[in-house]
Protein backbone atom coordinates (compact mmCIF):
# COMPACT_ATOMS: atom_id res chain seq x y z
CA UNK A 1 0.00 0.00 0.00
CA UNK A 2 1.01 3.69 -1.22
CA UNK A 3 0.27 6.90 0.31
CA UNK A 4 1.05 9.90 -2.01
CA UNK A 5 2.14 13.20 -0.30
CA UNK A 6 2.62 16.50 -2.46
CA UNK A 7 4.49 19.68 -1.27
CA UNK A 8 4.60 22.95 -3.93
CA UNK A 9 7.36 24.35 -3.96
CA UNK A 10 8.52 27.77 -5.79
CA UNK A 11 8.17 26.70 -9.05
CA UNK A 12 6.84 23.18 -9.41
CA UNK A 13 5.04 20.54 -7.63
CA UNK A 14 7.11 17.82 -5.72
CA UNK A 15 5.35 14.27 -4.99
CA UNK A 16 6.84 12.12 -2.06
CA UNK A 17 5.62 8.24 -2.01
CA UNK A 18 5.82 6.61 1.23
CA UNK A 19 4.79 3.11 1.81
CA UNK A 20 3.25 1.46 4.59
CA UNK A 21 4.36 -1.74 5.81
CA UNK A 22 1.90 -4.38 6.83
CA UNK A 23 4.26 -6.77 7.96
CA UNK A 24 1.99 -6.77 11.67
CA UNK A 25 -0.55 -5.12 13.06
CA UNK A 26 1.66 -4.41 16.10
CA UNK A 27 4.30 -2.61 13.91
CA UNK A 28 1.95 -1.40 11.47
CA UNK A 29 2.96 2.35 10.23
CA UNK A 30 3.34 5.13 7.93
CA UNK A 31 6.81 7.09 7.14
CA UNK A 32 4.85 10.34 7.23
CA UNK A 33 7.15 13.41 6.26
CA UNK A 34 6.70 16.95 4.68
CA UNK A 35 9.37 19.14 3.32
CA UNK A 36 11.93 19.31 -0.04
CA UNK A 37 13.71 16.23 -1.05
CA UNK A 38 15.56 18.71 -2.32
CA UNK A 39 18.94 19.93 -1.38
CA UNK A 40 18.66 22.74 1.05
CA UNK A 41 15.52 20.89 1.86
CA UNK A 42 14.84 20.60 5.47
CA UNK A 43 12.00 17.52 6.77
CA UNK A 44 10.06 17.01 9.40
CA UNK A 45 8.74 13.77 10.29
CA UNK A 46 6.60 11.91 12.57
CA UNK A 47 6.12 8.46 13.67
CA UNK A 48 5.03 7.12 17.52
CA UNK A 49 7.28 7.70 19.96
CA UNK A 50 7.95 4.23 21.26
CA UNK A 51 10.09 3.47 17.95
CA UNK A 52 13.57 4.24 16.78
CA UNK A 53 14.54 6.54 13.80
CA UNK A 54 17.85 6.57 12.27
CA UNK A 55 19.24 8.30 9.34
CA UNK A 56 22.42 7.25 7.77
CA UNK A 57 22.93 4.76 10.86
CA UNK A 58 22.67 7.85 13.57
CA UNK A 59 20.07 7.53 15.66
CA UNK A 60 17.52 10.86 15.62
CA UNK A 61 15.86 12.75 18.35
CA UNK A 62 12.34 11.86 19.21
CA UNK A 63 9.93 13.85 20.57
CA UNK A 64 7.25 12.68 23.07
CA UNK A 65 4.67 13.13 20.32
CA UNK A 66 7.04 11.45 17.67
CA UNK A 67 8.58 14.14 15.85
CA UNK A 68 11.97 14.00 14.96
CA UNK A 69 14.08 16.30 11.58
CA UNK A 70 16.64 15.77 9.08
CA UNK A 71 18.25 18.23 6.57
CA UNK A 72 19.92 18.57 3.05
CA UNK A 73 23.11 20.67 2.20
CA UNK A 74 23.22 22.97 -1.02
CA UNK A 75 25.40 20.45 -2.90
CA UNK A 76 24.56 17.02 -1.46
CA UNK A 77 24.11 14.29 -3.94
CA UNK A 78 24.65 11.55 -1.50
CA UNK A 79 21.49 8.41 -1.14
CA UNK A 80 20.66 8.51 2.72
CA UNK A 81 18.86 5.82 4.25
CA UNK A 82 16.07 6.71 6.47
CA UNK A 83 15.02 3.78 8.93
CA UNK A 84 12.26 2.98 11.34
CA UNK A 85 12.73 0.38 14.29
CA UNK A 86 9.51 -0.78 15.70
CA UNK A 87 9.66 -2.10 19.57
CA UNK A 88 8.61 -5.47 17.85
CA UNK A 89 11.78 -5.62 16.25
CA UNK A 90 10.82 -5.58 12.56
CA UNK A 91 11.88 -2.07 10.68
CA UNK A 92 10.56 -0.14 7.50
CA UNK A 93 13.44 1.48 5.50
CA UNK A 94 13.33 4.39 2.83
CA UNK A 95 15.76 5.48 0.39
CA UNK A 96 16.06 9.35 0.25
CA UNK A 97 17.93 10.76 -2.81
CA UNK A 98 17.57 15.07 -2.30
CA UNK A 99 17.25 16.31 -6.22
CA UNK A 100 19.61 18.30 -7.59
CA UNK A 101 19.09 22.23 -8.20
CA UNK A 102 20.55 25.24 -10.34
CA UNK A 103 22.21 28.28 -8.04
CA UNK A 104 22.56 31.72 -9.37
CA UNK A 105 26.18 31.83 -10.09
CA UNK A 106 28.05 35.31 -10.92
CA UNK A 107 31.28 35.04 -12.76
CA UNK A 108 33.64 38.35 -12.63
CA UNK A 109 37.06 39.06 -13.92
CA UNK A 110 39.75 41.46 -13.33
CA UNK A 111 39.06 42.11 -9.66
CA UNK A 112 42.53 43.64 -8.29
CA UNK A 113 44.81 41.21 -6.07
CA UNK A 114 44.75 43.56 -3.17
CA UNK A 115 40.86 43.47 -3.00
CA UNK A 116 41.66 38.88 -3.46
CA UNK A 117 44.03 39.23 -0.58
CA UNK A 118 42.35 38.70 2.83
CA UNK A 119 43.03 41.18 5.68
CA UNK A 120 44.50 38.59 8.27
CA UNK A 121 43.54 40.78 11.13
CA UNK A 122 40.13 40.06 9.90
CA UNK A 123 40.44 36.53 9.17
CA UNK A 124 41.34 36.02 13.20
CA UNK A 125 38.52 38.29 13.86
CA UNK A 126 35.93 36.29 12.19
CA UNK A 127 37.65 32.56 12.98
CA UNK A 128 36.90 33.56 16.75
CA UNK A 129 33.55 34.81 15.62
CA UNK A 130 32.68 31.63 13.85
CA UNK A 131 33.73 29.41 17.12
CA UNK A 132 31.18 31.24 19.05
CA UNK A 133 28.60 30.31 15.75
CA UNK A 134 29.34 26.70 15.76
CA UNK A 135 29.26 25.96 19.57
CA UNK A 136 25.62 27.62 18.99
CA UNK A 137 25.02 25.18 16.98
CA UNK A 138 25.66 22.40 17.98
CA UNK A 139 22.95 22.11 20.45
CA UNK A 140 20.76 19.65 20.31
CA UNK A 141 17.26 20.09 22.39
CA UNK A 142 14.26 18.65 22.73
CA UNK A 143 12.23 21.41 21.82
CA UNK A 144 10.06 20.83 19.11
CA UNK A 145 9.03 24.20 17.45
CA UNK A 146 10.31 23.24 14.11
CA UNK A 147 7.56 20.82 13.82
CA UNK A 148 5.23 23.77 14.55
CA UNK A 149 6.08 25.16 10.98
CA UNK A 150 7.57 28.69 10.14
CA UNK A 151 6.75 31.87 9.08
CA UNK A 152 8.60 35.24 7.81
CA UNK A 153 10.87 36.73 10.22
CA UNK A 154 9.89 40.50 8.27
CA UNK A 155 7.74 41.73 5.95
CA UNK A 156 10.34 42.84 3.19
CA UNK A 157 11.19 42.34 -0.88
CA UNK A 158 13.55 39.51 -0.88
CA UNK A 159 16.70 40.49 -2.44
CA UNK A 160 19.22 37.76 -1.78
CA UNK A 161 18.60 33.80 -2.34
CA UNK A 162 19.93 30.38 -0.82
CA UNK A 163 22.89 28.79 -2.71
CA UNK A 164 23.67 32.01 -5.19
CA UNK A 165 27.41 32.46 -5.73
CA UNK A 166 30.42 34.91 -7.20
CA UNK A 167 33.37 33.85 -8.69
CA UNK A 168 36.30 35.90 -9.09
CA UNK A 169 38.90 35.60 -10.93
CA UNK A 170 37.72 32.20 -11.29
CA UNK A 171 37.83 31.47 -8.15
CA UNK A 172 35.02 30.77 -6.40
CA UNK A 173 33.94 32.58 -3.47
CA UNK A 174 31.51 31.37 -0.15
CA UNK A 175 27.88 30.89 -1.60
CA UNK A 176 25.37 32.41 0.41
CA UNK A 177 23.54 30.30 2.72
CA UNK A 178 20.80 32.78 3.65
CA UNK A 179 17.31 34.47 2.65
CA UNK A 180 18.10 38.37 2.13
CA UNK A 181 15.08 40.97 2.91
CA UNK A 182 15.03 44.56 2.30
CA UNK A 183 14.20 46.55 5.06
CA UNK A 184 15.27 49.93 7.08
CA UNK A 185 17.24 50.26 9.83
CA UNK A 186 14.78 49.51 12.89
CA UNK A 187 12.38 47.28 11.30
CA UNK A 188 11.19 44.12 13.56
CA UNK A 189 12.42 41.12 13.25
CA UNK A 190 10.18 38.29 14.58
CA UNK A 191 10.92 35.25 15.69
CA UNK A 192 9.77 32.73 12.64
CA UNK A 193 9.01 29.66 15.06
CA UNK A 194 8.86 29.41 19.14
CA UNK A 195 12.42 28.85 20.90
CA UNK A 196 15.10 29.77 22.88
CA UNK A 197 17.91 32.48 22.15
CA UNK A 198 21.58 30.48 22.06
CA UNK A 199 23.37 33.83 21.41
CA UNK A 200 23.73 37.49 20.80
CA UNK A 201 26.61 39.08 19.84
CA UNK A 202 26.05 42.88 19.20
CA UNK A 203 29.63 43.47 17.09
CA UNK A 204 30.77 40.53 14.86
CA UNK A 205 33.04 41.30 12.35
CA UNK A 206 31.13 40.23 9.28
CA UNK A 207 27.86 39.60 9.99
CA UNK A 208 27.63 42.32 12.78
CA UNK A 209 24.78 41.82 15.42
CA UNK A 210 24.21 38.33 15.44
CA UNK A 211 21.51 36.07 16.80
CA UNK A 212 20.69 32.30 16.97
CA UNK A 213 17.60 30.31 18.41
CA UNK A 214 17.07 26.96 19.25
CA UNK A 215 14.00 25.47 17.30
CA UNK A 216 14.83 22.47 18.34
CA UNK A 217 16.66 18.94 17.24
CA UNK A 218 19.39 20.75 16.17
CA UNK A 219 17.36 23.45 14.09
CA UNK A 220 18.14 27.13 14.35
CA UNK A 221 17.66 30.31 13.18
CA UNK A 222 20.27 32.85 12.54
CA UNK A 223 20.25 36.53 12.24
CA UNK A 224 22.62 38.92 10.88
CA UNK A 225 23.38 42.87 10.45
CA UNK A 226 21.02 43.56 13.25
CA UNK A 227 20.99 46.94 14.88
CA UNK A 228 19.37 45.86 18.19
CA UNK A 229 18.04 42.92 20.17
CA UNK A 230 14.86 42.70 22.61
CA UNK A 231 15.69 39.50 23.82
CA UNK A 232 18.60 38.17 25.61
CA UNK A 233 20.60 34.38 25.72
CA UNK A 234 18.46 32.20 27.61
CA UNK A 235 14.92 33.80 26.77
CA UNK A 236 12.81 31.79 25.55
CA UNK A 237 10.53 33.42 22.84
CA UNK A 238 7.44 32.64 21.24
CA UNK A 239 6.31 32.82 16.95
CA UNK A 240 6.00 35.93 16.11
CA UNK A 241 7.52 37.49 18.78
CA UNK A 242 9.50 41.01 17.79
CA UNK A 243 13.50 40.31 18.68
CA UNK A 244 15.25 42.28 17.22
CA UNK A 245 15.87 45.08 14.73
CA UNK A 246 17.03 45.22 11.16
CA UNK A 247 20.55 46.68 10.75
CA UNK A 248 23.53 47.39 8.57
CA UNK A 249 26.08 46.13 11.05
CA UNK A 250 29.16 44.31 9.93
CA UNK A 251 30.03 44.24 6.35
CA UNK A 252 26.90 45.30 5.34
CA UNK A 253 26.01 47.72 2.10
CA UNK A 254 22.90 48.62 3.47
CA UNK A 255 20.53 47.81 6.65
CA UNK A 256 18.87 44.21 5.41
CA UNK A 257 18.11 41.00 7.27
CA UNK A 258 19.74 38.03 6.36
CA UNK A 259 18.00 35.11 7.78
CA UNK A 260 19.43 31.57 8.16
CA UNK A 261 18.13 27.97 8.76
CA UNK A 262 20.72 25.20 9.80
CA UNK A 263 19.96 21.88 11.25
CA UNK A 264 23.32 21.61 13.24
CA UNK A 265 26.41 21.98 10.42
CA UNK A 266 23.83 21.76 7.45
CA UNK A 267 22.88 25.28 5.94
CA UNK A 268 19.14 24.91 5.08
CA UNK A 269 17.37 27.06 2.17
CA UNK A 270 14.65 29.09 4.33
CA UNK A 271 12.34 29.17 1.33
CA UNK A 272 11.74 25.38 1.94
CA UNK A 273 11.26 25.72 5.78
CA UNK A 274 8.09 28.40 4.83
CA UNK A 275 6.81 25.37 2.86
CA UNK A 276 6.66 22.97 5.79
CA UNK A 277 3.41 21.48 6.50
CA UNK A 278 3.15 20.57 9.90
CA UNK A 279 1.88 16.82 10.67
CA UNK A 280 -0.98 15.60 12.84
Amino acid sequence: MFKIFCFKPLFNLTCLTVSLSLASTASQAEIVLSGEIKQGGLVIGKTKADNQVLFDGKVLSLSPEGDYVFGFGRDDVETHQLVIKYPDGKQEQKTIVPAKRSYNIQRIEGIPKRIMEPDPAAVKRSKQDNLQIASARKTSSMLTSFAGGFIAPINGKVTGVYGSQRVFNGKPKRPHFGLDYAGKTGDPVKAPAAGKVLLFVADMFYSGGTMIIDHGQGVTSTFLHLSKSYVKEGDVVKKGQKIAAVGSSGRATGPHLDWRINWFNTRIDPVFVLKIKPLK
